[in-house]
């Protein structure tokens, strides 16, 4: 690998792990390439190629004249985009709405996951557009590690799971998941008003750490209409 290859991929590690953190949130208009430029003390042409690797990523939009934002909201599928990017990019804004945020126990779970302690922080979420289009359903679980126990009573930081972890000290850095298209039941169908039988798309996706311990286990119910389902291998290497 060249010198200036190293060198872009390390602005762009840096840039990635910022934005995956939500340092630098969704919107935000990074420093022109000057700028970056003279903060890792390289040359044009190298912040160039980690801005391309960024936006190959589903991180940042580039706008000639304009300059780079941040395009990605901290709920990823797969590393690249999240629910409302996936929505975002379709030129529609959804409403998110916290059905459930509570403390619960799942031994089931727990199991699954093979994790000592059955007590999850449960945190369901439904994303309506204009005119109460229903999309997605999702229910989140997440071990209650130290400083998630008041999450309940506190709320979500900036109304975003992401952004509680990430005060939590937890940082989703990879994970696996599986999608099928399921019908609906009774239940799901009524709370996204649609018809029973439905066919939906469930994602199933479960987020760890950088030393691979469980972050979240998180199911999705997402209107085919309205989502697709695309997936990368690999992930940027840690500094």
């Amino acid at each position: 690998m060249s010198e200036q290859a190293r060198k872009h991929q390390r602005v762009a590690r840096i840039l990635s792990r910022e934005i995956r953190r939500g340092t630098l949130p969704d919107g935000t208009r990074l420093p022109g390439e000057h700028a970056l430029t003279e903060r890792f003390s390289v040359s044009r042409s190298t912040v160039r190629a980690a801005l391309r690797s960024l936006a190959d990523e589903g991180l940042v939009r580039t706008h000639p004249g304009i300059g780079s934002f941040v395009s990605f909201d901290g709920a990823p599928l797969d590393n690249r985009h999240g629910w409302k990017q996936a929505l975002t990019e379709q030129g529609v804004t959804p409403e998110t709405t916290v059905l459930r945020l509570e403390t619960v126990r799942e031994p089931d779970l727990s199991s699954r996951l093979g994790l000592d302690d059955d007590h999850f922080l449960a945190v369901d979420r439904m994303r309506t557009l204009a005119g109460d289009d229903r999309v997605s359903l999702e229910r989140s679980r997440v071990p209650l590690y130290p400083g998630l126990a008041d999450v309940p009573r506190t709320g979500l930081v900036d109304g975003s799971l992401t952004a509680t972890l990430a005060a939590a000290g937890l940082v989703v850095a990879s994970g696996e998941q599986r999608a099928t298209a399921v019908p609906l039941d009774a239940a799901d169908a009524a709370q996204l008003r649609r018809a029973e039988g439905t066919s939906f798309l469930r994602v199933t996706r479960i987020g760890r750490s950088p030393t691979g311990a469980v972050l979240e286990h998180v199911v999705s119910l997402l209107d085919p209409a309205r989502f697709e389902l695309r997936t990368s291998f690999g992930e940027p290497g840690a500094l």
